[in-house]
């Protein structure tokens, strides 16, 4: 067994392109990514599986088909529960942290120009 430890900032520092996951980690069938967002992303849902988000720098906002927004700021956790369609978007660059089960397709059952379908290690 290998314990593996690492520094998020350092693993960010690698992240050049906005709405590209990066896998870091895994653990217990998830995989923890990091992602930099800016400005809009496509509306998608996760049929079968809840979404973690976590603000590491900037603010997350997350919108909801029923006419709700949620604003997440740096520290704070998001959980978005399987089958409810979301589309979140930034007004400036956000870092994220995600936890997801590895069998979590990018955009759901959406595909769009921004779908990442080979997930890269950092």
């Amino acid at each position: 067994m290998m314990i593996k430890d690492f520094n998020i900032r350092e693993k960010f520092a690698h992240i050049s392109e906005y709405w590209t996951p990066k896998v870091v980690a895994e653990l217990n069938g998830q995989y923890v990514k990091l992602a930099k967002l800016k400005g809009e992303f496509v509306w998608h849902d996760h049929e079968n599986e809840d979404e973690l988000f976590q603000v590491i720098e900037g603010t997350l906002f997350m919108d909801f088909r029923d006419g709700s927004t949620k604003t997440i700021k740096r520290g704070e956790v998001l959980v978005v529960p399987k089958g409810v369609e979301h589309k979140p978007w930034t007004k400036e660059e956000v870092w994220v942290m995600l936890f997801e089960p590895k069998v979590t397709k990018h955009t759901g059952d959406v595909q769009y120009e921004k779908t990442v379908t080979n997930l890269e290690w950092i």
